[in-house]
């Protein structure tokens, strides 16, 4: 039987609203999950002007109330964190362990643009009567959600924390991975992060686990510098909005390390000016890591690359979701995985609006909406 379900809805047209959408039962390798919790990023603004409507929201965590005839391993009563690059483990890069890029099921590399239906069961959710596209296949700003198997992660843990497993499935993954699976940072090494929004935040965090000797944080914000320091940072270096490049901050930064870069320097502004940032922040032979997501077009001085040089442009922390949430909500439960800290603030679905404007605001190293 159908439920209906109080839901963030971009209307296609620019705007959203919270509104009544049907929810269908599951297929057969499907479930349906009410939603606990869902964190808020700037990908869940960007979908307001994708041109469609569609079921806001990809993070989350919540309990399974319904399971599909063929699932197996699941049970009504799970508690689960929501995974939005769902692999299908038999094509070719889930072969090769890449389950970030499934070639059938990521909803990035097989529709190209972050926002396509993909594998996902259109006729699952309807709004005014007609089929709605879930955001990213889950549309997690809502009450309740049909997703595929394949799409959550069990998570047995008493009295679970659904706000902090909430924000595992992008932020966190993306700056946890992108330090541990893509750039395999030694301990020891040094480390420049540019950018201390949510990501930034956790890729400090990330090298601090990791046991980074040196984590250098730069950004334009007094205040998100403060943050850095909380989550690992040892340096911070405040930035000046009119250097081209950060070109003068990665002189500071070469001050700092005795002349030479560092090991290792991660993007995660989302500027695309900044872009190549992170090459004329590593000594030859370094690491560069473009972590925020950037895909338009920028022009790169090749000399950023002498010598030896590596840049990267790693998607979600290369993420496995069966392997790496129990790895991160374990890091949690010990107290390395800055989580709690991470969540400025709270809303009510109801509430979105104002959400978004703390977002935009860079108010919030991350809000998050909790249902009851």
């Amino acid at each position: 039987m159908s439920v209906t379900s109080k839901s963030a809805v971009a209307t296609g047209t620019g705007g959203f609203v919270i509104d009544q959408v049907v929810v269908q039962d599951p297929e057969s390798d499907e479930v349906m999950v009410k939603m606990k919790a869902a964190g808020l990023c700037h990908t869940d603004y960007d979908s307001l002007s994708w041109g469609k409507p569609i079921v806001m929201g990809h993070e989350g965590a919540g309990i399974i109330v319904k399971v599909g005839a063929a699932v197996k391993g699941l049970k009504e009563g799970d508690q689960v964190i929501l995974n939005w690059a769902t692999p299908c483990l038999h094509c070719f890069q889930c072969q090769e362990g890449n389950q970030h890029i499934c070639e059938n099921h990521s909803p990035v590399v097989a529709g190209g643009n972050g926002h396509t239906p993909g594998h996902a069961h259109l006729e699952g959710s309807q709004w005014k009567g007609q089929a709605i596209e879930r955001s990213f296949n889950l549309g997690t700003l809502s009450e309740y959600v049909l997703v595929k198997e394949s799409a959550v992660v069990r998570v047995e843990e008493p009295n679970l924390n659904f706000s902090a497993a909430s924000i595992i499935s992008c932020g966190v993954m993306t700056g946890y991975g992108s330090v541990v699976h893509a750039a395999k940072l030694e301990a020891g090494s040094s480390a420049v992060v540019l950018g201390c929004g949510g990501v930034g935040l956790n890729v400090i965090n990330a090298c601090q686990i990791s046991g980074a000797g040196r984590i250098i944080a730069v950004d334009i914000n007094p205040h998100k510098l403060e943050l850095a320091r909380q989550f690992g940072a040892t340096d911070l270096l405040l930035a000046e909005r009119d250097d081209t490049g950060l070109l003068r901050a990665a002189q500071r930064v070469k001050d700092l390390l005795g002349g030479r870069g560092a090991d290792y320097a991660f993007e995660c502004t989302a500027i695309p000016a900044l872009g190549a940032a992170p090459l004329a922040m590593v000594r030859n032979a370094g690491t560069a890591i473009q972590v925020s997501g950037i895909e338009e077009e920028i022009t790169i001085d090749m000399r950023l690359f002498e010598w030896d040089k590596v840049y990267i442009n790693p998607l979600y922390g290369k993420c496995r979701p069966q392997i790496d949430f129990p790895n991160l909500m374990r890091l949690y439960k010990k107290g390395d995985l800055k989580l709690d800290e991470m969540i400025t603030r709270a809303y009510r679905l109801d509430d979105l609006q104002q959400a978004f404007d703390d977002l935009l605001a860079g108010k919030n190293a991350k809000g998050v909406v909790v249902f009851d």
